[in-house]
């Protein structure tokens, strides 16, 4: 991959130049912790006729002892080749250590790029020489926090970055990173060594936790620093700029952790898109949207249709239970992943369950974040669902949402839609349920587009799909018949689209019948936008990022065109090409704006809200009549066990 004229060259002679540093570290510091305490290792279980572990030998005979700090300081190289039982260091520690040693010195040469560019370098030597005026001491002191956040976070994104590639199913949970110092990046770093020492002689007992423990720490480790970085000044020139490791592929993009670009294998089993019987408009985006992910541009990091408007980042598909919300997510999948492998892309499917519900404090929203950074990750083609999104998410205000259904619902609406939330067309979100009115309003209004699953509809669907179920091994004839005629793509979601001319919803077709009564014909912006603040009356639900969702559907519809498959099946002819001839010829497809297609898009998100909001109504009342209920039973068994 070449390098991008936007990224900040971190090159190979600097990092080498820091690998005695580097090296230094690993081989012992002395740090005594100033806001972690030392942990406590488990008590080792011992048998007769079975050694201690070398790493637990104690100096001191008759000594035993069970805490992990070091006298003697912290040794990292003794710590990691001291696990196992081997008397020889393996080749997955060694490993370890050289991307510990070049993490840490990719996390100094950052350092030394922060202060070349902030005019900390000579700050540093005025302080060193006793030239320091009074009047710069302030920004000195903030300049060094700056530093050593940026070289704290550098280096675990390093280290999490080339670890990625040992990770097995091995997990720990080492709990929070206390030990963030900020005085400068020496002693952060220092500090950070340390409490790494202390997990590792807790939770690595072998390599593949000792691998695991690296990974966990720097996962913690990122987040401690992102979150002081939240309050640190003076960090622009680290958030704006984007260093690139040539060698290792790894680009650091401020406080955005880097991910290595492996994508994940995929076991589910795939549908073709003939094997989705109705939900016409819902397979008809589906199929658009697989193709539109695939236009990403690597070298740019963004997609043309997502510069153009015309992208789903995230979309919610609701349906009664059976009508192909799976079955859909199958075919999307599979589509995305068939693109990929042709054009040698990595691409990655995660699903979030309702087994990232965690009853630690804090976990369940560290799962859905985690999830988030899989998906996003910009080296990577994403595609990630939550299904059942209704019994995930919390709905804020509900007595029945845990505390770890309310930390995802947080997580989701801030990655969906928050204010540094960056969309660039790599990948996409869905969200399914059988049941939308229970998820929180806000957090569904950051779905971008509707997907109406509502599984077969005509007779020609329900035969179709009796065919497709039965498989072959009957002798019962089709009869007059022609399969799958009624599945004809385009022609079925013309037809779907044509149907919301006007609302299907009883509701909202009262508003419009109301307004188009009074105004006449919907021609005009003036007219629908007259449409619009009647939806607002009849629905105070019906906000500002509505008209925005609306208005990107209609940007898609601008894009209803389908890439030809041969794009997809023939890289070179468009998957190849630069991002600007790519954007050009997008835009050559690009159809114009009609009034037709606001209105019905209008009516197809309005129509979706007064769905759910019904429902969720309906909820409210029967839940308040059957609490109403309990209280006078209650009262009434009361009353009764007094007399």
């Amino acid at each position: 991959m070449s390098q991008s004229a936007d990224f900040m060259e971190l090159k190979e002679d600097d990092i080498r130049a820091h690998y005695a540093a580097a090296t230094a570290m690993l081989e012992g510091v002395d740090h005594t912790p100033r806001i972690a305490k030392a942990k406590e290792a488990p008590a080792a279980e011992r048998s007769s006729g079975i050694g201690t572990r070398r790493r637990f030998r104690s100096t001191t005979p008759g000594l035993v002892t069970r805490s992990t700090a070091r006298p003697e300081g912290v040794r990292l190289i003794e710590r990691i080749e001291g696990v196992g039982d081997d008397a020889l260091p393996s080749a997955l520690q060694a490993t370890t250590l050289q991307a510990l040693r070049r993490a840490l010195a990719i996390g100094l040469t950052v350092g030394d790029q922060f202060s070349d560019a902030t005019g900390l370098a000579e700050l540093k030597r005025e302080n060193l020489e006793g030239r320091l005026s009074d009047s710069k001491k302030a920004e000195f002191t903030d300049l060094l926090a700056a530093e050593a956040l940026a070289v704290l976070f550098s280096f675990a994104n390093a280290a999490s970055y080339l670890l990625a590639s040992h990770a097995t199913e091995t997990t720990v949970e080492i709990g929070g990173v206390e030990e963030v110092l900020t005085d400068n990046a020496q002693l952060a770093l220092h500090g950070a060594l340390w409490e790494l020492d202390q997990d590792l002689a807790i939770f690595a007992d072998e390599d593949a936790k000792t691998v695991a423990t690296l990974l966990a720490f720097t996962e913690q480790l990122m987040e401690k620093a992102s979150l002081r970085a939240a309050n640190t000044p003076r960090l622009e020139p680290f958030n704006q700029a984007s260093y690139r490791v040539e060698a290792d592929d790894l680009t650091i993009n401020g406080f955005t952790p880097a991910r290595a670009a492996k994508g994940s294998k995929l076991t589910m089993t795939f549908k073709k898109p003939n094997e989705v019987v109705g939900n016409h408009i819902a397979k008809y985006q589906s199929m658009k949207l697989a193709k539109m992910v695939m236009a990403y541009d690597f070298e740019r990091k963004l997609n043309p249709f997502a510069d153009l408007g015309g992208f789903i980042f995230t979309f919610m598909g609701d349906g009664a239970p059976g009508t192909g919300k799976t079955t859909l997510i199958q075919m999307m999948a599979g589509l995305m992943s068939g693109y990929c492998e042709t054009a040698g892309y990595p691409f990655r499917y995660q699903n979030l369950s309702t087994d990232n519900i965690d009853s630690y404090q804090g976990k369940s929203g560290q799962n859905a974040k985690a999830f988030i950074n899989n998906v996003i990750d910009p080296n990577v083609i994403g595609f990630g669902t939550i299904d059942d999104i209704d019994q995930l998410a919390g709905k804020r205000g509900d007595r029945q949402s845990s505390a770890g259904q309310l930390e995802i619902t947080a997580v989701l609406m801030e990655s969906f839609a928050g204010a540094n939330t960056v969309v660039r067309g790599n990948c996409t979100f869905g969200m399914f349920s059988n049941y939308p009115e229970n998820v929180d309003d806000a957090l569904r209004q950051r779905a971008g587009a509707r997907f109406l699953v509502d599984g077969p509809q005509t007779r020609d669907d329900y035969v179709d799909i009796l065919n497709l179920l039965m498989g072959k091994n009957h002798d019962i004839p089709l009869g007059d018949f022609e399969p799958f005629a009624a599945q004809e793509i385009k022609k079925a979601v013309a037809a779907s689209f044509d149907s919301h001319a006007k609302p299907h919803e009883e509701g909202l077709l009262k508003v419009f019948d109301k307004v188009s009564g009074e105004i006449g014909e919907l021609d005009t912006i003036n007219k629908l936008g007259t449409y619009l603040k009647g939806i607002q009356e009849a629905d105070h639900r019906f906000t500002g990022r509505a008209i925005k969702n609306i208005t990107d559907a209609v940007k898609v519809r601008a894009m209803d065109f389908e890439l030809p498959d041969e794009w997809m099946e023939e890289p070179d002819l468009f998957l190849f090409k630069d991002y600007d001839t790519k954007l050009g010829m997008i835009k050559e497809l690009r159809q114009p704006i009609t009034v037709e297609m606001v209105i019905q898009e209008i009516n197809r998100y309005a129509d979706s809200e007064f769905r759910y909001a019904d429902k969720s109504d309906e909820v409210a009342v029967a839940n308040m009549v059957r609490e109403y209920g309990l209280t006078e039973e209650a009262k009434r068994r009361y009353l009764e066990s007094k007399g």
